[in-house]
Parts: structure tokens; sequence; C-alpha cells
């Protein structure tokens, strides 16, 4: 746990779930497992807020618990879960997957389940509906058995899972939230610290069957005292759908495998043409769900069934389709590999290898940007030919001597390059020693990626900075857009709404718009380097399950 992942999930958690979760989280990830009387001291916090705070992590996945590790009766320990912190930069990126893939039904049923940690089939149902009813004209309504469908189809898909129970096979602590404080006083309800996997839960895809019947609800503007009236009566309510006990959460996972195929059929499509990234695409679509997410290569399909799958629109005739294969197959990338020839071939997608490639072209496209043309032409001829001296970069780059000594040095000194010493002799004489320029793509990948945490980090933080400077303005800018809301839905007539309008000077419209655009810049360039942060990631993990 570097200084820049620990900066950047403070600043996440403080974004979203406040300063005094993120007090308590912080102190985790830099202490690590602790129980809950240590982190009341060392946070000088008061416990019930200490066990909301962990509440709410332990809700959103981002801290687990398990038992002390002095045995038996030990309190319970809590940990901070770095990683599923650092997920939530990603939260836009998968409603708007969501969206692209199953509408705004699927697009809402996501954001509610990322806002929420974790929630019931019929609650999510319920709540989804509603929202859509909210929006639709009036007399409209969405049916619950719509938003069922579409929940269904995510869970079918495996972008849905179910929450594994409290003391189960591999479980983590983000069922029962209520149950994180609890567990301080009774550690024999603590689970272990493993996350969730398919394997470790046979039901973790099977949807209940839940019996709902009904339509989304138009909620109204609530009158003085209505808004205590209505929560009451939601306590009070205790009508049963089947499905009481059973969470879900989104699959995390099966987001970052869809977009790594999406990366790859890019790629493809970038190097050789669109009908590759369709060969591509078909291989990928139907081996999505019984590929593991850290498998090194998907399940082999045989040439008849890429075939049989390919898309009607497309028309490719068999023998065009076994060139297609063929040149995949001998392109140097190797994006795609030959495992048999039953059934007119075997094929599999080389993920490992692919991320490797893209990975590569990453760093590739970083050097040339900070350093120029010249310098990434020398970064690819070290990646190319692994070791090299001076001389031999020079001739080989074809770049004056005082130019590429330069270069070399620049990247040198920003930990891009290596160099390596092979003496003749023992004694290490200058003169009698060869000197190696060398790149050692996993390292820089590493170094890069910590890179990318401190930029997203210093993002965050300028456009807190901004929204700060002018909380004023942007609180009065509310303000009016809500008495406009209020004066179009009692039909108001239009010299009122100008005159509301009005309120807001220019130079305060202006100073409005000058600040959107920068905090539009900056929402940009964070979802651009989390694009790079995800490759990166995802190259640096699978050298480790490899």
């Amino acid at each position: 746990m570097t200084a820049q992942e620990i900066r950047l999930c403070g600043l996440l958690l403080q974004e979203h779930f406040g300063e005094v979760v993120e007090k308590v989280g912080t102190h985790l990830l830099r202490r690590g497992a602790q129980n809950l009387r240590t982190i009341v001291q060392e946070t000088n916090l008061s416990v019930n807020l200490v066990k909301k705070c962990l509440c709410v992590l332990v809700q959103h996945g981002a801290c687990c618990f398990t038992s002390g590790r002095k045995g038996p009766g030990s309190p319970t320990e809590y940990r901070a879960c770095s990683d599923r912190i650092l997920r939530v930069l990603r939260y836009p990126r998968y409603i708007y997957t969501a969206k692209t893939l199953y509408g705004d039904t699927g697009e809402l049923i996501i954001e509610e389940l990322l806002q929420r940690g974790h929630m019931t089939m019929s609650g999510t149902v319920k709540t989804v509906a509603d929202r859509l009813t909210q929006n639709m004209e009036e007399g409209h309504s969405m049916d619950y058995s719509e938003v069922s469908s579409a929940f269904s189809k995510l869970v079918e898909t495996h972008f849905l899972q179910r929450c594994p129970p409290v003391g189960g096979a591999g479980t983590s602590g983000t069922t029962a939230p209520a149950a994180a404080p609890a567990a301080a006083a009774t550690p024999a309800a603590a689970v272990s610290v493993a996350p969730p996997t398919p394997e470790s839960f046979p039901e973790c895809y099977s949807v209940p069957h839940v019996s709902l019947i009904g339509r989304g609800k138009r909620q109204l503007v609530p009158e003085n005292g209505e808004d205590q009236r209505n929560a009451k009566r939601a306590k009070m309510d205790t009508e049963t759908h089947g499905d009481e006990g059973i969470h879900w959460q989104v699959n995390f996972e099966r987001f970052h495998q869809h977009f790594r195929d999406q990366a790859i059929i890019s790629a493809v499509a970038n190097k050789l043409d669109q009908t590759s990234s369709e060969i591509v695409r078909t291989i990928l679509r139907m081996s999505e769900v019984t590929t593991s997410a850290t498998a090194a290569c998907t399940k082999p399909l045989s040439a008849n069934e890429v075939f049989r799958s390919l898309p009607a629109s497309y028309n490719i005739p068999r023998h065009i389709l076994d060139q297609y294969l063929t040149l995949l197959v001998d392109d140097p990338m190797e994006f795609v590999g030959k495992t048999g020839e039953s059934g007119g071939g075997m094929f599999v997608v080389n993920l490992h290898r692919a991320l490797a490639n893209l990975a590569r072209a990453t760093v590739e496209s970083i050097v040339q940007e900070r350093f120029g043309s010249r310098s990434a032409r020398i970064f690819r001829l070290l990646l190319r030919k692994r070791h090299l001296e001076q001389k031999q970069v020079e001739d080989f780059a074809m770049i004056p001597a005082k130019e590429a000594k330069d270069m070399l040095y620049t990247l040198l000194s920003h930990n891009l390059v290596q160099l390596q010493e092979i003496p003749k002799t023992p004694d290490f004489a200058p003169s009698r020693t060869f000197y190696l320029y060398t790149v050692n793509q996993l390292p820089t990948a590493r170094m890069l990626l910590q890179n990318c945490y401190k930029t997203v980090a210093n993002l965050i933080e300028r456009r807190l900075f901004e929204t700060k400077e002018n909380k004023r303005l942007l609180e009065k800018s509310q303000r009016i857009e809500a008495i406009l809301a209020s004066l179009q839905a009692s039909g108001a007539e239009p010299e009122q709404l100008s005159e509301v309008e009005e309120m807001i000077s220019a130079p305060e419209k202006q100073q409005l718009d000058v600040l959107k655009l920068h905090v539009n810049k900056l929402d940009s360039a964070e979802n651009q380097v989390d694009e790079t942060i995800f490759i990166l990631e995802s190259y640096v993990s699978s050298t480790s399950t490899s």
C-alpha cells in the first residue's frame, strides 16, 4: 500500500462518505487490521461514531472483518480494502456500461446498487420502477416485471451476484452491515477475509422467485410533516416478496472483464480491420461467462462454432473466415492463438498476452507524449532488442550521438530505462565493462501506475478546491433552479420565470459557465486517466496470477 494509493483512497472516501468515514478508513489503511477499541483510541472518535463509520464501510465492501489474530475469544479486527475503495473512481464507467448494454433500467439498477452497497431484488425493483415512473409523462408508469426482467438479465450475464451469507465459505464482510459492530463483542460471528467468488458459493447467480406485482408510484411533493409520516409508514410495511435475506451486489470483476474485452477488440480493429475485430468479439462473447477473470486465455472454440455465431449482417463466407483466423494467428501481437486442428481448428484469445501488448502500447504512448517521438523511438528499440550499448542505440535509431545520449540519460533519470553493467574482469574497471541499456516493462508499468494515482488525486483536489471557492455562487444557482422548477410545476407565467432568472447577474452567469467548463474538463481528465489505470492494473495483476 503506497502513499499515493492511501491519499487517493482518502479523497474518494471523503468525497462520497464524508470526513468522519474518511478518517476511519484512512486510519485502517495506514495501520492495517485493528479491533474496535484500538480504532476508537487512535482516532479520538466516540464508539458510536466509529461503529457507524464501520457500518458504512462494510455496507459498501470497503472494509472486511475477521476474528482476532490472538485466537478464539480475541476481539474482532477490521481491515480496509483499498482495491474496493479505488473502484469508486470507476463508478461512472460502470453505470455508463450498464446503460449501453441494458438501457435506462439497467443503468438505474447498477446506480442504486453502487449507491447503497447491496440491496434485495424486490427493493431494487421497486426503487428503480419508482424513479423511472417519476421521469415519465403523467398517466404512464413502469411495470415491476420490466425492471425484474432487466435485473435477471444482469444476473444471467454475471454483472450482478448474490452477497454470500455471513459465516459461509469464502465470504467477506459485505453482506450484513448491522452485524459489523456486533461482531466486536461476538468474535464467533466473524467471517473470512477472502472475497466472494462463484466457486465458493454455488447459488451466486441464481435468481430467486420474487412475488412482485404492480407498477411504479409517482412521488408527490411532501407537505409539512409528511416526510416523517412516510418514513414511519415505510418502517411499518411488512409485506414479503420471497427474497428476504438475499442481497445483491455489483460484480466488479465482470465489468472489468467487459472493459478488457472492449480494449482488445478496439486494438484489433486499429491494427487490422473491423471484420477481424468482429471475429475476436464473437470469440470473446461466446466465452465471456465461462472464462474466469484470471484465466490466461479463453476457452478453445472451433472455427465451425465461430462461423455459426458470427453476426448475420456481416455475411462472411467460410473460406474468408479461415483466412482471417490465419491472419490473426500469424499477427505478431498474438491476440489469437491456435490450440488444435479439430472442427476446422481450435482458437483462443490470449488474454494475458493481449494485456501485455496493451500495457506496452500505453507506456510507449506516455513516453512519446512526455519526451517526444525520438525518445519514443529509442524506448521502442530497447523494448524490441532488450539490451543495447549506447553506440548501438545511436546506430539503430539513426539519431546523432549527442542527442541520443541526452535522450537516454533523460529516460534513465525518470526510471523509464535501466542501465546494466557487465564487467569483463572482477575489478569492474570502466574501460573493461559493458554498459547496456534495457527496459523492464513490469517495473515501469508499476511506476507509471503510481504516477496515475497521484494525477487522479491532484485532479480531485483541484475540483474540490474549485467548488469550494465558488460555494456561495453554486448554492445561489441551486436555490434559483429549485424556485424555477417549483414555479414551472405550478404553471407560473413567463414574466415570473424571467424575473426569477434575473436574480443571477450577467457576471455571475459568466463565472458559473467558466466554473462548469473547468469542472467538466477535470471530470473528463479523471475518466481518461482511469482508463490508463485500468490497463496498467490489469497487466500488473495478470503477471502476478500467471
